[in-house]
């Protein structure tokens, strides 16, 4: 089976975007706290969003505190992902936010709910219970995971800022470190990392740590993070490699497909400008 990345290095040259649509259903968005008020939300933004879509990502755990409902929601966004990518002749990638980080027997269980009941392509997951605890998600042909490496959070620092030993008379910050780790660990093309965009010079160092891996970047937007700065800090030389994360920013515009529209139309020109 097709590696995942190379699954979406074909979209991303096919749709020429680079946008991430998350989905986050937050309550405080929704006419009503329910998860048929979060489905409804998310489709909505699929639907209008999708041609302009390298990826979409939804966030479990604003349909996790629906209970069952909610669980049964997400399922039916993602379904809603598959048929409006069929009615576009394509396939957009799905990538579940779910941050998820165990044993490998636990993982194990994850994954099967990730891959194979929920239908997603890729996963979120926390790199610090190490390699053995990633390989329930790896041993899947064609899917992918993200490892969070430099969040986006007022509180990334707390941990991933620490200076570790990295082999005689060399040392680096945590998430650096997980940067190369991951590229031992990317032996079937199927690991990218997080790394937020509230955080450039971060940005930049794991892009030459990682110079081929692919960056999930969260945090334009509304989290304070500066697009072309994002963009100049983390792209690759082929001006790939990097999936800008924008969620609020579309669900609170007027109309989300215009501003996403605006989106990808802003990323080709920054691109173009570094070529």
């Amino acid at each position: 089976m097709e590696p995942f990345f190379s699954l979406l290095t074909k979209h991303v040259d096919k749709s020429a975007s680079l946008l991430c649509v998350g989905l986050d259903p937050h309550p405080s968005d929704l006419p009503a706290p329910t998860a048929k008020a979060a489905l409804d939300f998310c489709l909505r933004l699929v639907t209008t969003t999708a041609q302009y879509a390298a990826a979409f990502k939804p966030n479990a755990a604003f349909f996790e505190m629906h209970g069952p409902e909610g669980w049964s929601a997400l399922k039916e966004v993602i379904t809603g992902i598959r048929t409006e990518s069929a009615r576009l002749g394509v396939n957009i990638p799905i990538i579940l936010d779910a941050k998820r980080g165990d044993i490998p027997s636990t993982g194990y269980a994850y994954a099967i709910s990730a891959f194979e009941k929920l239908g997603a392509d890729a996963i979120t997951l926390s790199p610090y219970l190490g390699r053995d605890s990633l390989e329930p998600y790896l041993a899947y042909p064609g899917k992918g995971v993200f490892l969070l490496c430099k969040t986006s959070n007022p509180g990334a620092a707390d941990m991933q800022d620490l200076t570790v030993s990295a082999g005689t008379n060399a040392s680096m910050p945590l998430y650096e470190y997980i940067a190369h780790l991951a590229q031992s660990w990317n032996t079937a093309d199927n690991i990218g990392l997080v790394v937020g965009a509230t955080q450039p010079e971060a940005l930049a160092r794991v892009r030459q740590a990682a110079a081929e891996t692919w960056l999930l970047v969260p945090g334009v937007g509304s989290q304070g993070g500066d697009l072309e700065i994002a963009l100049r800090s983390g792209l690759r030389r082929d001006g790939k490699g990097m999936l800008i994360n924008v969620s609020r920013s579309l669900a609170h515009a007027q109309d989300p497909a215009l501003a996403a529209a605006e989106l990808c139309h802003q990323i080709a020109e920054i691109r173009q400008s570094m070529m």
